[in-house]
């Protein structure tokens, strides 16, 4: 069998540099600021795009995203890792993809935002960052205690292939601008981050790139967390340190990096907030087995489990705006708190029933 160059140390740093120097990249060609690659967000303005919600500024189908499924799927075919599976919890994992959503959201970004925030200079991501390792730690408590959703059973072939097939659709829809009634949708924004894009052509070259490269290195901002509190393995932050470092010197060249905390594009300040909306989303992320990135990669190559923690990602944007749950660079919003709290609800309940041992 040849040897997976990118399952290395060495090949997992190439990835990370990699994923940092394109999302600066396409954060120069027209992608929102501090904003090149954030798949929350992403899956916020493709939600928005087909009118589950009405915030008009996030409203665009995100290239990116159907590049990092596709990516996976055509390499995992080549590799011979496409293995079609599911029904591990099925219905906890897509609400865990929502809260973990919701969290994500009050925070303004995923795991990979919050590095790339950093790496623009935006001193808020820090606090995002310590409420994701502290959300990590909480879930790796119940990994420890016999947390496990069950396993997951192989499914006919072409099960898998319905997601990425999805994924042709909404490229479709944004190829060819369709637009099923006056108006919309599809709905395009005509103003804030939604209307802020890289040539759709890059973007999309750029997600195939990034989901080919994710699939054969495992890459993972939460697994890497996990992995160094769970068994002292630093493998997969080497990856995401090479990720901060790429982006860091890619911003600095390209004149992006702008360092403060107030300011900042996309963000606010409301510390408390930014820590424990991110420590909601780590904690999910822990219970559902990856970071939002590591998700659409294993939806590439087949896993229905994962395909469906996403669809949960995406109920759970279109729940956070049509609810009032969002934040914006106001704050956050008045029922964020209610949100977030049921979300710890929700992921602790989980958490302690879900477990092959009861003994804690």
């Amino acid at each position: 069998m040849r040897e997976n160059f990118f399952a290395s140390r060495s090949g997992i740093v190439v990835v990370g540099v990699i994923i940092g120097i394109s999302a600066a990249w396409l954060q120069y060609l027209g992608n929102p600021a501090n904003m090149g690659i954030c798949v929350a967000c992403m899956e916020r303005d493709i939600v928005g795009a087909l009118g589950f919600h009405r915030a008009s500024v996030a409203q665009y189908l995100r290239p990116e995203i159907m590049g990092f499924v596709l990516g996976s799927f055509f390499v995992s075919l080549l590799a011979g890792d496409y293995r079609p599976r599911g029904g591990s919890g099925t219905l906890i994992r897509f609400f865990l993809g929502m809260f973990a959503m919701i969290g994500a959201l009050v925070f303004l970004g995923c795991p990979w935002r919050a590095l790339l925030r950093l790496a623009g200079g935006d001193g808020n991501a820090i606090f995002g960052l310590l409420g994701l390792i502290a959300g990590v730690f909480l879930g790796v408590q119940f990994l420890k205690r016999g947390y496990n959703l069950g396993r997951s059973y192989p499914q006919h072939r072409a099960s898998g292939w319905v997601f990425p097939a999805l994924m042709v659709v909404l490229l479709f829809l944004l190829v060819f601008r369709v637009s099923f009634s006056p108006g919309g949708p599809i709905f395009f924004s005509e103003k804030g981050p939604g209307s802020q894009h890289a040539p759709l052509l890059v973007s999309l070259a750029a997600g195939v790139i990034i989901g080919g490269l994710a699939q054969r290195s495992r890459f993972c901002t939460m697994g890497a967390i996990r992995d160094v509190i769970l068994i002292r393995d630093f493998h997969l932050l080497s990856g995401v340190g090479a990720l901060v470092a790429g982006a860091l010197i890619m911003n600095i060249v390209l004149g992006q990096f702008k360092p403060g905390f107030t300011g900042q594009p996309v963000a606010h300040d409301n510390q408390l907030w930014n820590f424990l909306g991110m420590a909601l989303a780590g904690l999910a992320f822990v219970l559902a087995g990856g970071c939002p990135g590591r998700q659409l990669f294993l939806s590439g190559e087949g896993d229905m489990d994962a395909a469906i923690f996403v669809l949960g990602m995406m109920v759970g944007a279109a729940v956070a705006h049509n609810l009032n749950f969002a934040s914006s660079p106001v704050g956050i919003a008045p029922f964020a708190p209610i949100a977030v709290l049921a979300g710890f609800v929700f992921c602790f309940v989980v958490g302690l029933t879900q477990r092959e041992r009861l003994n804690l």
